[in-house]
C-alpha cells in the first residue's frame, strides 16, 4: 500500500497531562451511535493538511480519543517530499534537547540519532517525516504529540467518517477535486469540518465569491448539510499548550451540536452556529485586515493609538462587506470580534505585514513563506478587491449621492490591494490612508451597512 502510516501508543500527553479517559469514551461512544458505526468497525478522521493548525487540530483530537484505539483512527495526510532545511534542522534540534519529555520520547522510540544527523547536515530531514515525531514544519516551537501520517490521499480518505480540511483555501478545491475520484463508490456521505480561512472571486457569469465550504461541495457533491465550518479566536501553538480557547463550528443543525460536544475540551471550549457565511467570511476579512494591522505596528512601533484607530476603520469595512454577503449577518461581536483582534494581534499574517514594513521580507518572495506556511491574507485581499470593484454591485456614496462600487467605500481594502497586488505604493501608505482627512468616522460606514438594503444574494452565487 503507498504511503505510511505510524502507530502511536502513549498514555500521556507530550504535554504531560493525562487524558481524561471516561469523559472522553463517552462522547466518542455518542457520535459512532450517530454515525451508525458497528462494534469494532472504528470511527476514521482524517485530517486532510498539516498546516499549523490543521496539525494542532488532528493532535488535539489523538490527545482527546487516540487511546482508544478500537473506537476511532485518527489520522493525518500531507503530501510527501518537503524537505527540512539545514538551518530548520538545527533548530529543531534545539528545541527537542530543551525539552526533556520529546528528548526521552524520541530516545525511546528510537528516534533522536536523525535529528542528530540533520542537524550535522549528515541527513536530510522530510516534513511527513518529523511531523510522525510531533513536530509541525510550520510550528517547530511547539512538540505535538506523535501522529499517524499517511501521505497518500486515497488511502487517507477513501473511507473516512469525518475530513477535517486543514488546507489554504487557494488549495482546497484542488485537493477535493481529487477526492472526489475516490468517494465515487461510497454510498454514504462523510462529515466535512473545514479549517480554512479565505475565499476566492469568480467573475462569471456574475460576480460571487466562494468559500471553502463551498468549494468543498462543487469538487465533491457532498451536501451542504454535512460541510461546516470551525473559526475562532485561535493562535495554534497556545492552543496546543493549553491556553484557554473557544471556538464556533459553524453550519446546518444536523451535526453541529453533537461535533460541538465532540470537540469540546476543557481547554477549548467550543459552541455551535448556523450562520456559516459570516463566519467563514470573516475568518476570510481578518486575514486581510490583518496584513495591515502588521504593517502599522511596524510603522508607528507598536503604537496602541495608531492601531486602535485603525482597528476602528477595519472592523467598520467588515461590517460593511458583511452586509453585502447576508441578508442578516451575525454581529461583530463576541467570538467573532475576538477572532478579528487576535489575528491583528499576533498571527502568521500580521506577522507577514510587519515582515515587509521593516524590509525583512519582500513581496518577491511570494506568500508561502518557510516556518509559516501559506499566507492567505495576500490571495483574500486580490480576491475581496476584484469582487467589490465590480460597478454592476454598485452602491449609493453617502457624500457624494452617485452609485460607485462598493469598494470606494472600503478604503483600507483598497489601499492593501495598492501595496501587496498592484505593488503600486510601499507599506507606508497605509498610514496615509489612515491620516487621509477625508476618512469617513467609522460609526457611518457602519450605519451605512445596517440601513441600506445593500444585500446581494448572487456574492455568494445565489438566485
Amino acid at each position: 500500500m503507498v504511503g505510511s502510516v505510524e502507530t502511536v501508543n502513549h498514555s500521556v500527553y507530550s504535554n504531560g497531562s493525562v487524558p481524561n479517559g471516561n469523559c472522553s469514551e463517552e462522547k466518542l461512544d455518542e457520535l459512532r451511535r450517530l454515525l451508525g458505526k458497528a462494534e469494532g468497525d472504528p470511527l476514521r478522521i482524517v485530517g486532510v493538511g498539516a498546516g499549523a493548525w490543521g496539525s494542532v487540530f488532528a493532535a488535539l483530537l489523538q490527545d482527546s480519543y487516540g487511546q482508544f484505539r478500537e473506537k476511532v483512527q485518527i489520522r493525518i495526510w500531507r503530501r510527501p517530499g518537503r524537505a527540512v532545511d539545514r538551518s530548520t534542522a538545527e533548530h529543531l534540534f534545539e528545541v527537542i534537547n530543551s525539552r526533556e519529555d520529546v528528548l526521552r520520547r524520541l530516545i525511546r522510540r528510537c528516534a533522536y540519532l536523525k535529528y542528530v544527523e540533520a542537524r550535522l547536515g549528515d541527513r536530510t530531514l522530510y516534513a511527513d517525516e518529523i511531523l510522525k515525531d510531533g513536530f509541525c514544519l510550520n510550528m517547530i516551537d511547539t512538540p505535538l504529540c506523535p501522529l499517524k501520517v499517511v501521505t497518500n490521499l486515497q488511502e487517507a480518505v477513501w473511507d473516512a467518517d469525518i475530513v477535517v480540511n486543514g488546507l489554504p483555501s487557494t488549495e482546497t478545491a484542488m485537493v477535493f477535486e481529487e477526492i472526489n475520484h475516490y468517494w465515487k463508490e461510497r454510498i454514504t456521505a462523510p462529515i466535512i469540518i473545514s479549517l480554512a480561512k479565505g475565499i476566492e472571486a469568480a467573475l462569471d457569469p456574475v460576480p460571487h465569491i466562494i468559500t471553502p465550504t463551498q468549494m468543498i461541495n462543487r469538487a465533491t457533491g457532498v451536501p451542504m448539510e454535512n460541510i461546516l465550518y470551525l473559526g475562532g479566536p485561535n493562535i495554534a501553538s497556545e492552543i496546543y499548550n493549553k491556553e484557554y480557547a473557544n471556538a464556533r463550528i459553524c453550519g446546518s443543525g444536523k451535526w453541529r451540536k453533537h461535533l460541538a460536544k465532540f470537540l469540546r475540551q476543557s481547554h477549548f471550549i467550543v459552541w455551535d452556529n448556523s450562520d456559516l457565511v459570516t463566519h467563514e467570511v470573516m475568518g476570510g476579512l481578518k486575514n486581510v485586515y490583518a496584513i495591515g494591522a502588521g504593517m502599522v505596528a511596524a510603522l508607528t512601533n507598536e503604537s496602541a493609538t495608531s492601531k486602535s484607530v485603525y482597528f476602528a476603520h477595519c472592523t467598520s469595512e467588515m461590517i460593511f462587506i458583511t452586509h453585502l454577503l447576508a441578508e442578516e449577518p451575525e454581529k461583530l461581536a463576541g467570538p467573532l470580534l475576538a477572532d478579528t483582534y487576535v489575528t491583528l494581534l499576533k498571527g502568521r499574517n500580521a506577522w507577514y505585514g510587519q515582515m515587509l514594513a521593516k524590509g525583512q521580507l519582500n513581496l518577491d518572495m511570494g506568500d508561502n513563506i518557510s516556518g509559516k506556511g501559506t499566507i492567505q491574507g495576500v490571495s483574500a485581499i486580490e480576491a475581496f478587491y476584484e469582487l467589490l470593484s465590480q460597478f454592476c454591485l454598485s452602491v449609493l456614496h453617502p457624500e457624494e449621492n452617485k452609485p460607485v462600487a462598493p469598494v470606494e467605500l472600503c478604503p483600507i481594502l483598497k489601499t492593501l490591494y495598492n501595496i501587496l497586488i498592484k505593488r503600486e505604493q510601499s507599506a507606508e501608505a497605509i498610514l496615509q490612508a489612515l491620516q487621509d482627512e477625508t476618512l469617513h468616522d467609522p460609526r457611518e460606514r457602519i450605519e451605512i451597512a445596517q440601513s441600506h438594503a445593500f444585500y446581494r444574494p448572487s456574492l455568494l452565487g445565489q438566485p
